[in-house]
């Protein structure tokens, strides 16, 4: 089928029936719902693009923490000497077509020909907004870093010639280098980059450890029980990292997007030092406004009684040292 990436095949577990991936809770919306929002949608306008001057060029390497946003699900992460990227994307579009599809608003926050040496990627799954094939050929070409994904995502890079990496089931974990493992861990949400493959390849967060601490980052998800589950296993994390935007309309996103007050308390089920949102005013996928996401963030924010949720939303390309666990 037209676009559509191979599938895992594998032993049957509470996630997955041989075939199929599915949500610890809830599940994804289904097609009916599809129409239902293309026949009543009211989308906030955005602005048309804005040609905003990147950030700093990031620091070689970092000894102990440092979280950098440059768009969407893409943040720098730089921990205990290494160089991780999540889900990066510097494409112009996120779509099986150069010529159509979401396209972005603003430049990435961060120059491509900035970024330090990369070690490794992380890839959430394999929505185009988060697995972006030219931007992952780019890095593979410049530092061929170690690439993690979710269970079957390897074979649709491998297709593309991206062998250098390993998938992982939910709570398996691997080495991405001396002292810094990367577990999988559950969140909720859905896959597929075609009309044959939904579901056929497992979504997943991941929580990085090492001596500067556990760092979590989620991916895609809406809201849930996993969150606890992930604090179970992991009960002093330092920094979380959050979707905030592609939410509305609330009845049809809701299962696998949260909304910035989802996000505060996800935040506070996983019980971490420090939280960081994205996913938001880069790619317009969904009906709320451009600035949104950040404007609840924030008024949430001002309302909560102190001492306040250390919970922030960097600017395009912003960078910030992550204070240690109290």
């Amino acid at each position: 089928m037209v676009f559509s990436a191979p599938g895992h095949r594998g032993a049957v577990s509470d996630h997955f029936d041989g075939r199929r991936f599915r949500n610890l809770a809830g599940s994804a919306h289904e097609f009916a719902g599809v129409l239902r929002w293309a026949a009543t949608r009211k989308p906030v306008p955005w602005r048309p693009f804005t040609d905003a001057r990147p950030g700093p060029a990031p620091q070689r390497r970092v000894a102990d923490l440092r979280v950098t946003f440059v768009n969407h699900a893409t943040l720098l992460v730089q921990m205990a000497g290494r160089n991780i990227l999540t889900d990066p994307v510097w494409s112009e579009r996120v779509s099986p077509v150069a010529w159509a599809g979401p396209r972005r608003v603003r430049p990435p926050g961060i120059r491509f020909e900035d970024l330090p040496q990369i070690d490794a990627v992380l890839i959430s799954h394999n929505h185009y907004d988060h697995l972006d094939l030219e931007t992952l050929r780019r890095l593979h070409a410049h530092d061929r870093p170690w690439i993690v994904t979710g269970l079957g995502v390897r074979g649709f890079l491998e297709q593309h010639g991206l062998s250098h990496g390993t998938d992982l089931d939910w709570w398996q974990s691997g080495e991405i280098g001396k002292g810094l493992s990367v577990t999988a861990v559950p969140v909720q949400h859905f896959s597929g980059r075609g009309l044959a493959d939904r579901n056929a390849t497992l979504w997943t967060g991941f929580v990085l450890s090492g001596s500067a601490g556990d760092v979590f980052f989620a991916g895609d998800t809406g809201y849930g029980p996993h969150f606890r589950l992930i604090r179970d296993r992991f009960p002093r994390l330092r920094l979380a990292i959050l979707p905030i935007g592609a939410y509305r309309p609330e009845w049809f996103m809701g299962p696998v997007h949260e909304t910035p007050a989802q996000a505060l308390q996800a935040f506070a089920d996983l019980g971490a030092g420090t939280g960081v949102g994205m996913h938001f005013g880069t790619f317009r996928l969904t009906d709320e406004g451009q600035d949104e996401p950040a404007q609840e963030i924030a008024a949430l924010l001002a309302a909560a009684p102190e001492p306040k949720p250390r919970f922030w939303v960097l600017d395009f390309g912003e960078g910030r040292d992550v204070p240690a666990v109290e």
